[in-house]
C-alpha cells in the first residue's frame, strides 16, 4: 500500500488521539472514587443490618415489656381484690382467712418477680434504643460520605466525558483527512494490537514494540519509497517515518 508521507504522519495524530481516548476511558473506569464508594457502601450495608437488628430487638423488648406490665397489673388487681375481701371482714372462716392471707403473700412475691422482669426488659430496651440512636447517627454519617464520594465521582466523570467528546470530534476531523484504505488498515491492526495500529520510527526504534531495527531492516526502510506504507517486522504495526527516524 502507498500513501503520501503527510497522510502517514496524520495517522500518527489519529493514533495519539485514540491513545488519549483509551487513557480517558481507563481513567474513568479506575477513578479512586469507585473503590471508595464500594467500600463505603459495604460498610453502610453492614451498619444498616446492625440497625435493623437493633430495631428488631427494641420492638421485641417493647412487646415483652407490655406483656410483663400487663402480667404485673393482673397480679396487682387480683391482690387488691383479695386484700379488699380480707379488709371487709366478709371472710370469717379461719381456714379461708389463712388461705386468703397465703394467696396475698404469694401474689406479692409474684408481683415482685414480675416487676423485676419488667425492669430487666426495660434495661434491655433502653440499651437497644441507645444502639439504635448510635447506629442511626453512624448510618447518616456514612451516607453523607457516600453522597460526597458519589458527587466527586460524577463530577470527575463529567469532566472526562467532556474531554473525551472533544477528543472524539478532533479525531473525526483528523481521520477524515487520512485516505480511507490507510484508515481501514490502521483500524484492523489497532484492533489486533491492543489499540495501537501505527507507531513512529524514532532513532531506528519502533515505538510500538520498542524494538530497535537491525541493520538489514534499516537498509530496507532506507530503500523504500517515501510513499510506501511500511510495517514493523516485529509487531506488524504501521511504521511511520519522520525526520527523527535516524535513517
Amino acid at each position: 500500500m502507498n500513501a503520501a508521507p503527510a497522510d502517514q504522519i496524520r495517522l500518527l495524530d489519529v493514533q495519539a488521539l485514540d491513545t488519549r481516548l483509551s487513557q480517558l476511558a481507563h481513567k474513568r473506569r479506575t477513578l479512586p472514587e469507585h473503590a471508595e464508594i464500594e467500600a463505603l457502601n459495604k460498610e453502610l450495608t453492614q451498619l444498616r443490618d446492625l440497625l435493623v437488628a437493633a430495631q428488631t430487638e427494641e420492638g421485641d423488648c417493647a412487646r415483652e415489656q407490655t406483656k410483663a406490665e400487663q402480667d404485673v397489673d393482673q397480679v396487682r388487681q387480683r391482690s387488691a381484690r383479695d386484700q379488699q375481701r380480707l379488709d371487709s371482714g366478709a371472710v370469717s372462716s379461719p381456714k379461708d382467712l389463712e388461705s386468703l392471707q397465703r394467696e396475698i403473700v404469694s401474689l406479692a412475691k409474684r408481683q415482685g418477680d414480675l416487676e423485676d422482669v419488667v425492669l430487666e426488659v426495660m434495661e434491655r430496651r433502653e440499651s437497644a434504643q441507645a444502639r439504635i440512636e448510635e447506629l442511626t447517627g453512624g448510618v447518616a454519617a456514612l451516607q453523607a460520605k457516600v453522597d460526597d464520594a458519589t458527587g466527586r465521582r460524577d463530577r470527575a466523570q463529567r469532566e472526562l466525558d467532556a474531554e473525551a467528546a472533544s477528543v472524539t470530534k478532533e479525531r473525526e476531523l483528523v481521520a477524515g483527512s487520512v485516505p480511507a484504505d490507510l484508515m481501514k488498515l490502521y483500524e484492523k491492526i489497532r484492533a489486533q494490537q491492543g489499540g495501537v495500529g501505527a507507531a513512529r520510527l524514532y532513532q531506528r526504534r519502533c515505538e510500538g514494540c520498542h524494538i530497535e531495527l537491525n541493520i538489514t531492516e534499516v537498509n530496507e526502510v532506507r530503500a523504500a519509497a517515501g510513499d510506501s506504507v511500511l510495517r514493523c517486522e516485529n509487531c506488524r504495526r504501521i511504521l511511520v517515518r519522520t525526520s527523527e527516524s535516524g535513517l
